[in-house]
């Protein structure tokens, strides 16, 4: 009988692993501006299912692995963004041609200016800001929090956001437990990581985790990261300080 247990699960094992195996597809399609018909090179795609990532080559060309209904995500400066569902047809096919539309874009006259400086050092050093952020090692989280602030209520202000169970962020986190376990596949990608590090729009970080723009910022700041980080900070970055965030949120969570 044991014997018979244990030969069970392996053919189980086996017949599941073939599945998986059976249903991993690849894809794979051209991309072209759909004005001038000319390929686009350099064109980001994103399997938001499988976090996995593929760039397309100088000919617009691209592969990239999926399975039925996943979502792809096309991403390239002055382009329109684009998402398409992968459906049988285009895997029985196996190539496609996608279309990016260009942006419309507006260019206004800026002028940057600043800080009004004298030229006379002794001046200018006071007119000019200096901004220190400051972290706070808590025990047990294997992370620190960054207040952004050196002032008596500022570790307060750390604590009373990590432990107040009616925090924007532990709903958002309690909400989106799916959304967020991406965050430890996205580092297994390199391409991923490389789309990531080079951007500051939010737009895939806002994608890969299915909310909008606007709320990225506001979790930062629950997870107590200076305004500074928030503007300055590359979507690699922001991803990582907001999957610190979500461990130690399990971590508060699970205690």
């Amino acid at each position: 009988m044991k014997y018979f247990v244990v030969f069970f699960f392996l053919v189980l094992s086996t017949t599941a692993f073939s599945q998986d195996t059976e249903h991993a597809q690849r894809v794979s399609g051209y991309i072209v501006n759909d004005n001038t018909k000319l390929p686009l090179s350099s064109v980001n795609i994103i399997n938001l299912n499988k976090v996995r990532g593929a760039t397309s080559d100088a000919k617009g060309y691209f592969e990239i692995d999926v399975q039925p209904n996943d979502t792809l995500h096309f991403s390239i400066l002055g382009f329109q963004s684009l998402r398409i569902r992968v459906t049988n047809d285009w895997i029985k096919n196996k190539v496609t041609k996608i279309q990016l539309t260009e942006k419309a874009i507006a260019l206004e006259e800026v002028i940057i200016r600043p800080f009004n400086l004298t030229g006379y050092l002794e001046v200018d050093s006071k007119l000019i800001p200096a901004k220190e952020n400051y972290r706070y090692s808590i025990s047990g989280l294997t992370q620190g929090y960054e207040a952004g602030e050196y002032s008596p209520n500022a570790f307060g202000k750390v604590l009373g956001s990590i432990f107040n169970p009616t925090d924007v962020l532990y709903n958002f986190f309690g909400k989106n437990p799916k959304e967020l376990r991406k965050l430890k596949e996205m580092k297994k990608d390199d391409t991923v990581r490389n789309l990531l590090e080079s951007k500051f729009d939010r737009e895939t970080v806002a994608v890969l985790l299915g909310i909008s723009k606007d709320e990225i910022p506001e979790i930062l700041k629950r997870c107590n990261y200076s305004d500074s980080f928030i503007q300055t900070a590359n979507d690699l970055q922001i991803m990582d300080a907001i999957s610190g965030c979500y461990e130690q949120y399990k971590i508060l969570k699970r205690n």
